[in-house]
């Protein structure tokens, strides 16, 4: 299905519209109560949970298939050096390295 310039448009405004429509119900439904404790875990539990969704698949897929390769290899090797304390900087330049080695190689 491809979408022509103007249909385009419309989805996106209406996208935006509804954004704001459910950020805005948020505040109008809970008044000036606080949550309860359970909600606030649950809360705080979907931004890494979404995170980590968002980064398998950017690692993890090709296209429309799965797939693992070179740059998967980086990610792995720099959540490893995370995993041993290593500073933040040091494993993003590792997982560089290793991936245009990997690249290069094969």
């Amino acid at each position: 299905m491809t979408l022509g310039e103007g249909q385009l448009w419309l989805v996106i405004g209406a996208l935006a519209l509804i954004t704001a429509a459910l950020k805005a119900a948020g505040p109008a439904l809970v008044g000036g109560r606080d949550l309860p404790r359970w909600a606030n875990g649950v809360i705080a539990a979907m931004a890494p949970a979404l995170l980590a969704a968002l980064v398998a698949t950017a690692v993890l897929s090709d296209g429309d298939r799965w797939s693992a390769g070179a740059d998967t290899v980086g990610v792995g090797v720099a959540a490893a050096l995370l995993l041993l304390r290593v500073p933040l900087v040091v494993c993003a330049g590792v997982a560089v390295v290793v991936t245009a080695v990997l690249r290069a190689l094969f």
